[in-house]
């Protein structure tokens, strides 16, 4: 029997464009945040930051996946926050053709201060969520994407 096109469920029920919308309101209330703060960051490079300072440093091609970005783009963002003063390029130690990115100093004092903004945007994209609820909500999540990533 064939779905009739009028009793299909509201899009917003679609697991796959729920999760994207909840991407997309995160990244909205991050970029306010961060132009509340009169940060001149992107969402993309509060990414970078992100990874650069819970992992460490890692090459340009590990941060490029990390944060799904293509090199072009992540070439013109380390650009962007090297010339900030946020991050430095040197050398691999163990590949020449490879980069080590890494914080400075200054890099490190702004995530401190993105720490917040962060909490905040995701404490309020929670807010209605009891304490178990929440905990569910993450132990869902992580077993979708194991499920997502298990070949089948």
């Amino acid at each position: 029997m064939t779905e009739n096109p009028t009793s299909r469920r509201p899009a917003h029920e679609s697991l796959g464009l729920l999760l994207s919308l909840v991407r997309s309101e995160i990244v909205r209330a991050m970029q306010v945040e961060l132009a509340a703060r009169k940060l001149p960051l992107s969402f993309t490079q509060f990414l970078i930051l992100k990874r650069l300072a819970r992992c460490g440093a890692m090459t340009a091609t590990e941060l490029a996946r990390a944060v799904e970005l293509d090199r072009g783009a992540m070439t013109r963002q380390l650009d962007r926050l090297e010339q900030a003063g946020y991050l430095k390029r040197t050398p691999h130690a163990a590949d020449r053709r490879a980069l080590h990115i890494a914080l400075t100093p200054t890099g490190e004092a702004l995530w401190r201060e993105l720490i917040d903004c962060n909490a905040r945007v995701l404490d309020a994209a929670q807010h209605t969520l009891s304490r178990d609820e929440r905990a569910h909500l993450v132990d869902y999540l992580e077993r979708v994407l194991a499920a997502l990533r298990t070949p089948h």
